[in-house]
This record gives C-alpha cells, structure tokens and sequence, in this order.
C-alpha cells in the first residue's frame, strides 16, 4: 500500500509539473524560441544568454543583453504591418502600434539626452524635442501627428536610437552606471535603473502593442503577434 500510494503522488507530482511545464510554454515569449524563423526569431546565438555581454562592462552588458532579448520581438510585431493596421485606432483615447513604436524611439532618445549629456530632464535641443515630442506625448499629439508611416520608418527610428544608446553605453563603465542621481524626480536613482526603466517600458509597451494587434479587424482572435 506504501509503495502504491508513494507511485501515486510521484505520477500526481510528475503529471502536474508537465501540465505546469506546457501552461508555462503557451506563454513563452516570441523571443524565446530558439528555431529559426519562429516569430521574434533573433540571429544572434547568445540571444538567450542574459549576462555580461563583450565590448561592454559586466553590469551594462547585462542590460544590454535583456535589451538585445526583446528588442526582436517588437520589431516581429510591427514589420508586417500596413500603414492603415499602423493608423488604426482602438477608439479616441487609445494609442495607435505606429506611436507606440515611435514611443519606444522617443524614449531611447530622450534618455540618451539626459544620461549620456547630462541635460536636465526637458533641457535639450528644439530639434529632439521637435523630432519626438510627439512620440513621448502620446496622446492627442501623438493622434494627430504620428500617422502615415510605413513600417520601415518606425524600424529605422528604433534602430537608429538604440544604435546610438549602444553606442554610448561602450564608452562608460560601471561606475558611471552605478552613479545615483538624488534629484531624480521619483528619488535617488542610478543610472542603471533609469535604463532598466526604459527596457521595462518597452516590454510594457509591446503588450499593449499585441493587444491593438489582436483588435485590428480581421484579425484573429488567438493573435497574440
């Protein structure tokens, strides 16, 4: 009797982990998937592999490497999108995928401006602030400006400020990274949380991304992009 009920709550416990390990799988990210061509697919090998990446210091390659993860599946997510599924929007306070994307581009920008120069939240050039404004915005100056664009203007912003971002990020160490700013308006913060806080914002925004996604019409119901 001992063994049989020993047996029993093994396969219980077998069985629920297998259930549990095939729930947690519908619920991978695109990005995760390690074959070629799977939605989110990335080409770099060590995409999977959060940590210290080469060319950077330990603490900022970590982060890079979190950015490096889910920057493809946004970009999955809006490649193939025509201008009209990039304009469409929800109903008169929601945010189209087109200013989303540009959204992601503005903050990578803006916090370029502020980190990397320096510059008092706010502070910088009339050209940023005509360029992105908008975009950081959202809402009805986002609504009114941000339409028209194809897929490929909203790719080129994303990979032309996170070049940049990256770019600098090879210049500076951890020290710099580890340095806390105590006026920073929510408190004392490092820089390392304020770019934590940008890729956060990004995984934030893709949900709401796939979500616009699901409603666009024809789509399918289970379309999680």
């Amino acid at each position: 009797m001992k063994n049989a009920q020993t047996g029993r709550r093994g396969f219980i416990r077998s069985a629920a982990a297998l259930t549990g390990a095939m729930a947690g799988m519908a619920f991978l990210p695109a990005g995760a998937m390690p074959l070629a061509g799977a939605p989110g697919y990335s080409a770099d090998k060590d995409v999977n592999l959060i940590g210290p990446k080469e060319g950077y210091s330990p603490q900022i390659g970590t982060l890079v490497s979190m950015m490096a993860w889910l920057r493809p599946q946004v970009i999955s997510s809006i490649k193939n999108l025509t201008v009209e599924q990039l304009d469409f929007l929800l109903d008169e306070k929601a945010n189209t995928i087109g200013a989303l994307a540009y959204h992601l581009a503005a903050t990578d920008a803006f916090y370029h401006e502020h980190t990397f120069k320096g510059l008092a939240w706010g502070k910088w050039d009339q050209s940023v602030t005509d360029k992105f404004g908008a975009a950081m915005e959202l809402g009805d100056a986002g609504r009114k400006k941000i339409k028209g664009n194809n897929a490929d203007f909203y790719l080129s912003l994303l990979q032309e400020t996170r070049e940049s971002t990256l770019a600098e990020f090879r210049k500076r160490d951890d020290k710099w990274f580890m340095a806390v700013d105590e006026k920073w308006y929510w408190g004392p913060t490092n820089n390392y949380c304020k770019w934590f806080h940008v890729t956060e914002h990004e995984s934030h925004h893709l949900g709401q991304i796939n979500l616009v996604k699901s409603r666009l019409p024809g789509a399918k119901s289970a379309n999680n992009g």
